[in-house]
């Protein structure tokens, strides 16, 4: 189990590395050390990109007072990330054929250096110092007797990003792919894999689809729902089924997860500002029912999904229901929970945020590993 991160006083330098731009800050503990650096990723010529990763690095280093223990961030798979090898990205052209980032990294800087998945460190980072912590102490302060330990975080952006924590564990997996949540089935399509349906893209082809226009001509997810909500120009109803679309691919994606994996699920990432217009389809799709050949009905799912954002159905979530039975051959009885459940909400921290938090996390974990 993962040592509390709050207790450790070692700087690591982490990176949030999008196909956009490269976010660099500094953490030690739970502390940011520095206002997060931005810089462009430049994914299509390899020298740059890896030149702006390298004086991203630099100038965080100036801006703090100690030597940093480590690097550690998030940068997209494939990959091997044990051997810090980034492969065949399709946001990442320049890195075809397997580039050793984390050795050329090592080598400049002379420290430790782990890479993870994005979505592996945004999960992590929420599993301990996020939504994870967060519901527990609700759940305390309520008086419920209900604790969470498992967590399912998932990135909404440019892709669609996947992380599993399991008793404050990372699942990295075997091959390095361990929460591959963007290739899972698409609900509308077999023959994409669901980020096609769950991504900045996947809004943007339905709005222009339902409007009439071209996918260049389309809008950034952000305008389409101010067109949504009416505060600025352009085909409402598009708008409105463009989320709608998306956050049913999302809950197909979510109850799939969820089905293998019993825990809180976590959103994070720009589109989560959009909750308002996609949650509704979503929750639809999570605790829908299935029919069965002769059309009898059964839950999705073995457990109600809550919507974690949602007080007013907070006290019912911390609440769940009591049940007391008798043991048989005894004049005892015994009480338990028969209300399984569980939740999905959105990220109090950026995704940023959390994924430093993860990515710092993980240098520990990897630094008390080679202690031991």
């Amino acid at each position: 189990m993962t040592k509390n991160t709050e207790s450790h006083n070692n700087v690591v330098m982490t990176l949030d590395a999008g196909g956009t731009n490269f976010v660099f800050s500094a953490l030690q503990g739970v502390n940011e050390l520095v206002k997060p650096i931005t810089k462009p990723s430049l994914p299509e010529d390899l020298e740059k990109c890896i030149s702006s990763i390298i004086h991203g690095f630099e100038e965080v280093k100036k801006m703090i007072s100690v030597e940093p223990t480590a690097i550690s961030f998030a940068f997209p798979g494939p990959a091997d990330y044990e051997l810090g090898i980034i492969e065949n990205l399709p946001n990442f052209p320049a890195f075809k054929g397997g580039v050793p980032l984390g050795p050329i990294l090592e080598n400049q800087f002379k420290i430790p250096v782990f890479i993870n998945n994005d979505g592996n460190l945004f999960a992590y980072g929420e599993a301990l110092h996020g939504i994870l912590p967060n519901i527990n102490r609700k759940l305390e302060k309520a008086g419920s007797v209900k604790r969470y330990r498992n967590l399912i975080g998932f990135t909404l952006g440019t892709g669609f990003g996947g992380g599993i924590v399991i008793d404050n564990k990372l699942l990295v997996g075997d091959s390095s792919c361990g929460a591959e949540i963007h290739n899972t089935m698409n609900k509308f399509n077999p023959d994409w894999n669901a980020e096609e349906s769950v991504s900045t893209r996947a809004v943007r082809r339905v709005y222009a689809a339902r409007a009439g226009i071209s996918m260049d001509e389309s809008p950034m997810p952000r305008d389409i729902a101010e067109i949504a909500r009416g505060s600025r120009s352009g085909d409402r109803d598009a708008a409105l089924s463009s989320f709608s679309e998306f956050g049913e691919g999302l809950g197909s994606s979510i109850a799939n997860t969820l089905s293998l994996i019993d825990s809180i699920v976590v959103l994070g990432g720009g589109i989560t500002a959009a909750w308002d217009l996609f949650a509704r389809d979503m929750f639809r799709e999570i605790n829908r029912k299935y029919k069965d050949y002769k059309g009898n009905l059964s839950d999705r799912l073995s457990f109600r999904v809550y919507d974690l954002e949602d007080e007013k159905s907070f006290p019912e979530f911390a609440g769940g229901h009591t049940a007391v039975i008798n043991i048989p051959g005894t004049d005892k009885t015994i009480s338990y929970d028969d209300a399984p459940r569980t939740g999905v909400g959105i990220s109090a921290l950026t995704a940023s945020r959390a994924i430093a938090m993860g990515a710092y996390a993980f240098a520990m974990q990897k630094l008390d590993e080679h202690d031991e």
